[in-house]
């Protein structure tokens, strides 16, 4: 199985449970919720998306003809194999489009501990070490167990009461962060402050925010 990856990078893990852990992120192309097209946002089953996820033109990005490509590419990114247990984050895009579980074999025997940010709507591979669910808009969640759960807050089809069947050991809010960067200031404040109240009501809910963006790393 070829693999296509829009950019992979090594930094800190910026949200949840995992922040500040350093790691190497692997970005799939493609997306089951939406094109990643402009023209097609407004009927998009998520529609504030900010991510880049089309081509594979990014930094450390391309074709790899083999899950041992791949492997090699995400293993080269690790600055020091004699130093913490490497970790690596799959993301999108939807990563289980394309990770599969030769892939994670690989990286386990090349040491490294596998994590995958999913919106939760397609089957995943059993051998992934940590499991993150970010629910979207009206999509259907079928992934019932994860390690974290991390909702994007406020979403009107997607408020958090909607997956309190889901089995977490971690729920977080993150607020909400508008595509449109000429809304971000004002949007993301009324949001922040959304998620504060309602985690203070619910504290089964933990705040998370995009400490990348904070510190301005990648």
């Amino acid at each position: 199985m070829t693999f296509s990856v829009k950019e992979m990078f090594y930094t800190l893990q910026g949200e949840g449970a995992q922040a500040g852990r350093p790691a190497v992120f692997c970005r799939f192309t493609g997306c089951n919720l939406w094109s990643g097209r402009e023209q097609d946002r407004s009927t998009a089953v998520c529609t504030f998306c900010d991510t880049d996820f089309l081509g594979t033109n990014g930094p450390g990005g391309g074709r790899f003809a083999d899950a041992k490509a791949l492997c090699d590419a995400i293993s080269a990114l690790w600055p020091n194999p004699n130093a913490g247990r490497p970790y690596v984050v799959f993301t999108g895009g939807e990563p289980s489009l394309q990770l599969t579980e030769d892939l994670i074999d690989q990286l386990h025997q090349a040491g490294f501990e596998c994590a995958i940010e999913t919106n939760g709507t397609r089957p995943l591979p059993a051998n992934l070490d940590w499991v993150c669910v970010s629910p979207k808009g009206r999509s259907e969640v079928i992934v019932k167990r994860c390690d974290e759960l991390k909702l994007v807050y406020p979403q009107a089809e997607a408020m958090p009461e909607r997956f309190d069947q889901i089995d977490a050991q971690y729920r977080f809010l993150s607020p909400l962060n508008p595509w449109d960067a000429a809304q971000i200031a004002p949007a993301t404040q009324s949001s922040t402050r959304a998620a504060i109240d309602y985690c203070l009501a619910h504290p089964q809910w933990r705040l998370t925010v995009q400490m990348h963006k904070v510190v301005n790393i990648a």
